[in-house]
């Protein structure tokens, strides 16, 4: 599964143009450069909404960058008549960006210093998705998962409201980038971790790249009252690749979390939903289920307290809820049946 859940449109412009920043500042491929031209030439909230971006990142070399994009043109204009031509477009956009960041004038386009871009990513049961953020930073979703992302001049704060993700950090010195999940803090320059919130509120972290600190902020966690990044107080727990830590609803934040060194075949098994895949490898079929629960609106109802207790192991697809049933017939004994739509008992033979 691949399903990427479709963003409001009105946020659509600033998805794309944070994107173009983006690879404007890495550099731009001949393709890219001619996609870059079409975009622009599209519309007049595309323009605006790039100097936007342009003001807000402060990309000031986008400018150089600009006149190679939209090169002079060697031959006299034509007049005018319908539409501005792509060229004549570029050239009003980086004067207009030239006079927006030297003066900030334009008060009806301009971004103040500590405005936030704030973003909803989600998916439904069953789903999956992966997005590329403004700064390159990737973010992958599973099922029935929830983030608010919040980028601003100064910080990089993302929300994990339900669910689970895996996130690849681009690093930024000046703005790591941190996770908010309850009262808990997950920070990172740039590194790669997988963070849940289970249906018992459970907090389970598993760095698989670079260093990440966890614990609570030393201030205010709204993005748009802050002018400088996001601190951490001074127990924050550095957590290390291969390693995992699991909070507890009800541990206190201001305590240190306890760390453990996890082996690479269970961060595997922790990270093979990204593939689409289940992989148990001998825990109970009541936890089995439990995890299956999770991909799809299919209940299953244990009719006896042994078939809980029969340990399951082999690789399943997420959601296939039918060949979990032929697998559990064949491979564990265990008998099942459709009581309704969305229901099925399980029992033991």
């Amino acid at each position: 599964m691949n399903n990427v859940y479709e963003m409001p449109n009105s946020n659509k412009s600033y998805d794309e143009a944070s994107g173009w920043i983006a690879k404007v500042d890495k550099g731009l491929s001949e393709k890219e450069t001619e996609e870059l031209r079409r975009w622009l030439d599209a519309n007049a909230e595309n323009h605006a909404v790039f100097m936007k971006m342009a003001r807000l990142w402060d990309k000031m070399d986008a400018l150089a960058r600009l006149a190679e994009i939209c090169p002079p043109a060697e031959t006299p204009r034509r007049p005018m008549r319908f539409a501005l031509p792509a060229v004549a477009a570029c050239a009003l956009l980086a004067i207009a960006l030239v006079t927006w960041l030297s003066s900030g004038v334009d008060e009806d386009l301009s971004v103040d210093a500590g405005a936030v871009m704030a973003d909803v990513y989600e998916t439904a049961i069953g789903e999956q998705a992966t997005y590329e953020l403004a700064d390159g930073t990737r973010i992958a979703l599973n099922t029935n998962s929830r983030v608010t992302v919040n980028y601003s001049a100064s910080n990089r704060l993302l929300h994990l409201e339900r669910g689970e993700l895996h996130i690849a950090v681009a690093r930024d010195k000046a703005r790591p980038l941190s996770v908010l999940v309850g009262d808990r803090v997950v920070q990172a320059v740039g590194t790669e971790f997988n963070i849940e919130i289970t249906g018992e509120q459970r907090i389970e972290l598993v760095v698989t790249e670079g260093v990440v600190m966890v614990g609570i902020s030393a201030g205010a966690t709204d993005a748009g009252s802050r002018q400088a990044p996001l601190v951490l107080t001074q127990n924050a727990t550095p957590v290390a690749a291969g390693q995992e830590v699991v909070i507890d609803a009800n541990d206190d934040p201001a305590k240190p979390v306890a760390t453990e060194t996890v082996d690479a075949d269970d961060i595997a098994v922790k990270l093979s939903w990204r593939e689409g895949n289940l992989i148990f490898r001998g825990e109970s079929l009541e936890e089995a289920v439990s995890e299956v629960g999770r991909y799809t609106e299919v209940q299953f109802i244990f009719l006896d307290e042994e078939s809980k207790k029969v340990r399951v192991a082999g690789l399943f697809k997420a959601g296939d809820v039918d060949g979990l049933l032929a697998a559990l017939r064949q491979n564990f004994n265990i008998s099942y049946e459709w009581v309704a739509d969305d229901t099925i008992t399980l029992s033991g033979r």
